[in-house]
């Protein structure tokens, strides 16, 4: 409809700005997993190789403490978004919602021509017609290609693109990973072409949190009661279905009962009829009343208003409320701790445990006591090519005597993604303390690192070495 037909000039359509989100989100979230840098992925949860990729860089699933901090992001952005916008996650974000606009308004419309105009969803094809049941029996082939391909997406997420095709040549070693596919698939399936937005309406736990976080000041379809109308009592009651009717009671009352608002809403409600848990804010009703009431020369009767403005008139939207600045604050010190944290991330894992023989003494040839303890090291190298690794052992500043190594005299190598154990043995022959009554605990640290790469890869881990009493080295000698 041009702006000569309307009478003024129209606002872009918010269906279209949907068309284009959704098509940006969708090439987004089927490139990302095949993007790598360092042979890291933007974001990957591999319960197969136990890592964690995020923002291109691995973690080792010792380093999940990251993700709690990741889902508290999410958790907090759908719900500051929600007292901001309302359900816009839904209507604008949400993959049923993009996948319902794909079936119907793609498939079903626009290439099969099943649906006669993508303005009335409420008006279901024919089935009749055979003509409309080969369309449909097109449509449900189409769409089951699409669910494998959507789930396959999903799953390159937890199992990257290159391990996936190979795992599924082998379906019965990889019996898990197939089963969730031809799960997930199926699950879209039902969902897309016969649960439809019953799945919005009765499924989803969003649609009954969204009203424990909704304020006066919350951006939402609205239609405007002052303008329009009363169309519903206080006890949300149908009072009126045309527009003479509703003139005789609200003589000022623009509403012209075309009803094009409700036939548009993919969750069949009626907007005039107030704030309700089946709206998904995809705005299809401000386009379609935008379209009806510019024929008329007037602005819509629904916008994406508040009812601080709308209906209470009151002035104009607070954005910037307590809400939104604490939800704000929050996100952006998770973020900035998130990376802290990420930033700090080690190269080699390392864990240290004591053999549980607290020391051994012997007198050597040469007639010194030597003192052992015996340590279990289990590293890991977290990096794409095998390495050597070795370490030194670091005494506290006052102690008068030397703590050496003698196991393992050698570095050793490491393969990546692989944990090796390795027996380490520390030695001294000194006398380290004299104290008659008990072992004496020394602090020490182990500086482990790989060979050629000590600026980057290194750890630092806190450890003791025990020496015994005064008798005990007495009776070695």
């Amino acid at each position: 409809m041009s702006e000569k037909d309307v009478g003024l000039k129209l606002p872009s359509a918010w269906r279209y700005k949907r068309y284009y989100l959704f098509i940006f989100l969708t090439v987004v979230a089927s490139v990302l997993p095949w993007i790598q840098v360092n042979e890291g992925h933007f974001f990957l949860l591999n319960f197969d190789k136990l890592e964690l990729h995020l923002a291109f860089v691995k973690f080792d699933m010792q380093e999940l403490y990251l993700l709690p901090f990741l889902l508290m992001i999410i958790f907090l952005g759908v719900f500051g978004m929600t007292v901001m916008g309302g359900r816009v996650f839904c209507g604008w974000i949400c993959p049923q919602t993009i996948f319902r606009v794909i079936y119907r308004d793609l498939i079903e419309t626009k290439i099969l021509k099943l649906r006669k105009r993508i303005k009335n969803k409420q008006l279901e094809p024919d089935m009749s017609i055979f003509q409309n049941k080969v369309k449909k029996g097109v449509a449900v082939l189409i769409w089951v290609v699409l669910s494998f391909v959507a789930s396959a997406n999903l799953l390159w997420f937890f199992v990257p693109p290159e391990d996936f095709f190979s795992y599924l040549m082998d379906p019965f070693e990889h019996i898990i990973l197939f089963g969730t596919l031809m799960a997930l698939a199926l699950f879209l399936i039902y969902d897309i072409i016969f649960l439809k937005e019953d799945y919005c309406i009765y499924v989803c736990p969003y649609s009954r949190i969204q009203s424990v976080l909704y304020d006066e000041s919350t951006v939402m379809a609205l239609y405007d009661t002052n303008r329009g109308g009363h169309i519903y009592d206080e006890h949300k009651v149908k009072q009126f279905t045309k527009q003479k009717d509703i003139q005789v009671n609200e003589p000022h009352a623009e509403c012209t009962a075309c009803e094009s608002c409700v036939t548009v809403c993919p969750t069949h409600i009626d907007i005039r009829k107030g704030l309700q848990l089946e709206c998904i804010n995809c705005l299809e009703c401000v386009d379609a009343c935008t379209v009806v009431m510019g024929k008329l020369g007037k602005p819509s009767l629904v916008n994406w208003s508040s009812e601080y403005e709308i209906i209470d008139k009151k002035g104009k939207t607070k954005y910037f409320r307590p809400k939104i600045i604490a939800y704000s604050i929050l996100l952006v010190g998770l973020v900035i701790a998130i990376i802290l944290m990420g930033s700090n991330k080690e190269h080699m894992l390392l864990n240290i445990n004591k053999e549980n023989r607290l020391y051994s003494v012997e007198k050597t040839s040469d007639g010194r006591v030597a003192v052992d303890n015996a340590y279990e090291f289990l590293l890991q190298n977290t990096q794409g090519e095998k390495m050597e690794f070795y370490f030194k052992i670091i005494a506290p500043n006052n102690l008068k005597g030397k703590i050496e190594i003698v196991k393992p005299t050698e570095p050793f190598g490491v393969t990546p993604g692989v944990k090796k154990k390795k027996i380490v043995v520390l030695r001294t022959y000194d006398k380290l303390s004299g104290d008659a009554r008990h072992d004496t605990i020394i602090p020490i640290t182990i500086h482990a690192y790989a060979i050629g790469h000590e600026d980057k890869i290194t750890v630092f881990r806190e450890s003791t070495f025990t020496y015994p009493r005064a008798d005990i080295i007495k009776e070695s000698k």
